[in-house]
């Protein structure tokens, strides 16, 4: 501790035991060494405060983007910034969340590719399905007509 730096017990004579920057200097002395400490002690804290809020500020951009899908393979955006909703059940291209998830890194990409290859599969067996009875339907037609 320096001779400038006071602590509360040290200004007070809480401790008589400690030894102080008051105690060893002349009688005419303490009182501005306790004025000028406080000054000082008072100035730092706020610069110290102020330079902390200003980093987190330019710093910390709150943006939360939430990508629902479902297993018909439709897909939607929510974007919120700052607590705000800025967009809600924004419609979004499976190749587009696909893509984005490749950007931002493999786990993410391979979860949404296999959610993306199931939707897929469901799609490709009711296509078999409506296929397979579109060729029923064309069969009872050439009956009726024949």
């Amino acid at each position: 501790m320096t001779e400038e730096q006071t602590t509360p017990a040290e200004t007070t004579g809480a401790d008589s035991t400690a030894p102080s920057a008051v105690a060893t200097e002349a009688p005419s002395s303490e009182t501005p060494a306790p004025a000028a400490t406080e000054t000082s002690e008072a100035e730092a804290p706020k610069k110290r405060q102020t330079r902390k809020s200003t980093a987190k500020k330019t710093r910390t951009v709150e943006l939360t983007l939430t990508v629902t899908g479902t297993a018909d393979g439709e897909w939607q955006a929510d974007l919120l910034h700052q607590g705000k909703r800025v967009v809600q059940a924004l419609p979004v291209a499976a190749a587009a969340v696909s893509k984005a998830a490749a950007e931002l890194n493999p786990e993410i990409s391979e979860t949404i590719e296999g959610v993306i290859n199931e939707a897929r599969q469901q799609h490709e067996a009711k296509l078999a399905e409506l296929e397979a009875e579109v060729e029923r339907v064309r069969k009872a037609l050439a009956e009726l007509e024949g």
